[in-house]
C-alpha cells in the first residue's frame, strides 16, 4: 500500500514549476504567493464530500511537495540540474545540507563525473574507417574506336582499385591510463598489407599527458614511438612526437613538434616542424565561428610545398548544413575543391566534395559518418579537366540525394516517428489515465472558487474566460482525416485569473492544475476565447510560450479580435 501511494505521488521532472505556475527564476516571494493560493484552493478541510476530500488531499500533497523542493535553495539547485530523480541520486547522503547552491552543484557534478568514469571503464570506444577507391575514368576518358571490336565494349568499365580498412578500440586501465589497440588493412591494384598498433596513454596532470606506441606490419616493419602533450599557458599548448621505424633498409628516425596558440576567441595559430623522410615546416591559421570555418596554411618542405586556403559556410538550420570551398597550390600543381555536408539523421552526416586539379583531373569524394564509423568513397572521374565531368560530379550527387531523401529517407523517418509515437502512447497510457483522473478531480475542486472569481470579474467588467482548449488543433487540409485531440480547460484557466489578469509561465501547460497531456509526443497549443471590458478576444499560444492577458492597455493582442 505504501509503495502504491509512493508511485501515485511521483511528479514528472518538469512539473514543479508548471504546477505552481511560476518562472524558473521565481523568487521566494513568488513561490510563497503561488503556494498559498493553491493551498487555499486544495485544502482538504474545505471539502466535506469524502471523494473530493481524498482528491484534495492528493493534490494538496503534490503542491506541498513542489513547494518544499523549490523553496529550499539546495534542493532547488539539484532539481534544476538533474530533475526530481537527482534528489535521490547515489551520493546525496554525503552532501552537507549547509552548503551553498553553488557547492551543491559542484558536488553533484563531481558525482556525475565519477559515475560516467565508472561506465567508461566498463566499455570501449570503437572507431573505424572504411575507404573504397573507385576508378570511373572510363566514363569520360574512353575512346570509342578502341572498343569497336571488343565484346561488351559499349559499356564503360568501372573498377575498385583500392581499399583501406582501419579499426581501433579503447580500454581504460585506470582513471589516468588508457590503452588503444588499432589495426588497418590496405590494398592498391592487387598489392597491399596491414599493420597493428598498441598505444598506452597516461594523463600525468591537468596540463598534460604522454603516450607510448608500439606497432608492427608486413610492409614497414616494427615501429616504436613516443608523444607528449603539454599546456604551456591557458592559451598555448605544445605537442612533440618521436618515432623509430625499423625496415630492411635500416632504421628511419622521425620527429614532429607543433605549437598552437589561441589568437582570439575563435582563431587558432599553428606552427609545425616535421623531420624525417618528408621534412617540412608548416604554419597555419584556423578561424572557426558559428557561421564559418576558415583555414590558411603554408608548407615548405621536401618533396611537397604548397599554399592552401579553405572556407566553409555553415547554414544555421536543424540539419547543420555546411557548404565549403578551398584552393590549394604548390609544386605539385593546383587543386580546387568545393562541396557540402549535411546531417541526415541524429547520428549520421553525409558529405560530398568535388576536387578539380592539375594534373590530378576531376574526382568526387563521398563521405558518410555514422556515429564513430566513417565510410569514404573517393571516385576518380577523369585525368583531365572536362566540363562534362565537372557538371555530372556536381549535379549528379545532388539529384541522387534529393531523390533518395524524398522517396526513401523522409518516408522512413516519418514511419519511425509514427511507430515511436504509438509506442510512447502505449507505454504512457496508464499514466495519462491517472493524470486525466487527477485533472478532472482538480476541476471539481475548483468549481466554488471559480464561481467567486467569475462574480468578482463580472462586477467590474474584468477578465472572463469564455472557452479554452488545450491540445493538438488540426487546421491543415492534408490532415482533415485526423481528429483534433484537445481538452476543455476553461475552468482551470478562470481559476488562475487574479486581479483581471491571467499570467502563464514558459513551462509546459500540461503541468498546470486541471490540465493533462491529451496527445503525448505531439505538438500542442492553447486556444482561448475571453472577454475583457465588454470586448471578446481570441488567443492561440504555443505549449511552452509564456502568456499574459489582457496585454497592457490592450494595444496589442495576440490572435484574432472578435468584437460585437
Amino acid at each position: 500500500m505504501a509503495a502504491a501511494l509512493e508511485n501515485e505521488l511521483e511528479v514528472d521532472n518538469e512539473d514543479y514549476y508548471s504546477l505552481l505556475n511560476v518562472r524558473k527564476e521565481a523568487t521566494q516571494e513568488e513561490l510563497k504567493s503561488s503556494y498559498r493560493r493553491l493551498c487555499m484552493l486544495y485544502h482538504p478541510d474545505k471539502h466535506r464530500d469524502p471523494e473530493l476530500k481524498r482528491q484534495a488531499e492528493q493534490l494538496f500533497t503534490y503542491v506541498h511537495q513542489a513547494y518544499e523542493v523549490l523553496s529550499d535553495p539546495q534542493s532547488r539547485a539539484i532539481y534544476d540540474i538533474f530533475g526530481k530523480k537527482g534528489l535521490e541520486v547515489e551520493g546525496w547522503e554525503v552532501v552537507e545540507r549547509k552548503r551553498t547552491p553553488a557547492e551543491i552543484r559542484e558536488e553533484y557534478e563531481r558525482l556525475q563525473r565519477e559515475r560516467d568514469e565508472r561506465r567508461l571503464q566498463q566499455r570501449t570506444n570503437p572507431k573505424g574507417t572504411i575507404s573504397v577507391g573507385i576508378d570511373a575514368t572510363d566514363l569520360f576518358d574512353r575512346y570509342e574506336e578502341d572498343f569497336e571490336d571488343v565484346p561488351g565494349g559499349g559499356f564503360p568499365h568501372i573498377e575498385i582499385n583500392r581499399m583501406h580498412i582501419s579499426q581501433s578500440i579503447e580500454a581504460p586501465l585506470t582513471t589516468s591510463d588508457t590503452a588503444v589497440l588499432s589495426g588497418s588493412l590496405s590494398t592498391h591494384n592487387g598489392n597491399g598489407g596491414g599493420n597493428i598498433n598498441l598505444c598506452v596513454r597516461r594523463v600525468t596532470s591537468a596540463r598534460g599527458w604522454g603516450e607510448l606506441e608500439f606497432g608492427a606490419g608486413d610492409i614497414r616493419g616494427p615501429l616504436f614511438g613516443m608523444k607528449v602533450f603539454r599546456n604551456v599557458t591557458a592559451r598555448c599548448f605544445v605537442t612533440a612526437q618521436w618515432g623509430l621505424q625499423f625496415s630492411s633498409r635500416g632504421v628511419r628516425p622521425s620527429a614532429t613538434t607543433m605549437m598552437a596558440r589561441h589568437l582570439d576567441q575563435n582563431t587558432m595559430g599553428y606552427l609545425q616542424w616535421r623531420w624525417g623522410s618528408q621534412s617540412a615546416m608548416t604554419t597555419s591559421i584556423v578561424r572557426d565561428t558559428k557561421t564559418s570555418h576558415f583555414t590558411l596554411a603554408l608548407q615548405l618542405g621536401v618533396p611537397h610545398s604548397y599554399l592552401m586556403m579553405s572556407y566553409q559556410y555553415k547554414f544555421q538550420d536543424e540539419d547543420q548544413t555546411k557548404v565549403k570551398g578551398s584552393i590549394k597550390t604548390g609544386f605539385f600543381g593546383t587543386v580546387v575543391e568545393y562541396g557540402a555536408e549535411r546531417k541526415i539523421s541524429r547520428h549520421s552526416v553525409l558529405a560530398a566534395t568535388v576536387s578539380i586539379g592539375v594534373p590530378q583531373g576531376v574526382s568526387l569524394k563521398i563521405r558518410l559518418n555514422r556515429a564513430s564509423q566513417t565510410y569514404l568513397f573517393p571516385i576518380h572521374l577523369t585525368d583531365q579537366i572536362l566540363p562534362s565531368a565537372v557538371f555530372y560530379a556536381t549535379v549528379g550527387p545532388l539529384a541522387i540525394y534529393l531523390a533518395v531523401q524524398k522517396l526513401i529517407i523522409m518516408p522512413y523517418v516519418r514511419s519511425q516517428k509514427e511507430q515511436e509515437l504509438e509506442k510512447q502512447k502505449e507505454d504512457s497510457a496508464s499514466e495519462i489515465a491517472r493524470r486525466k483522473q487527477e485533472a478532472e478531480a482538480a476541476v471539481l475542486l475548483m468549481q466554488e472558487s471559480v464561481k467567486r472569481i467569475i462574480d468578482a470579474e463580472e462586477s467590474k467588467m474584468g477578465l472572463l474566460i469564455l472557452n479554452a482548449w488545450y491540445g493538438k488543433f488540426v487546421s491543415d487540409n492534408s490532415q482533415k482525416r485526423e481528429r483534433a485531440k484537445v481538452i476543455d480547460v476553461t475552468v482551470p484557466l478562470q481559476c488562475l485569473v487574479k486581479d483581471s489578469k491571467l499570467i502563464l509561465t514558459e513551462a509546459s501547460k500540461a503541468g498546470l492544475p486541471g490540465f493533462y497531456d491529451p496527445c503525448v509526443g505531439e505538438e500542442k497549443s492553447l486556444k482561448l476565447l475571453y472577454q475583457f471590458r465588454g470586448a471578446m478576444h481570441q488567443v492561440l499560444s504555443g505549449d511552452t510560450e509564456p502568456l499574459r492577458i489582457p496585454k497592457q492597455l490592450l494595444l496589442s493582442v495576440s490572435g484574432q479580435c472578435l468584437r460585437d
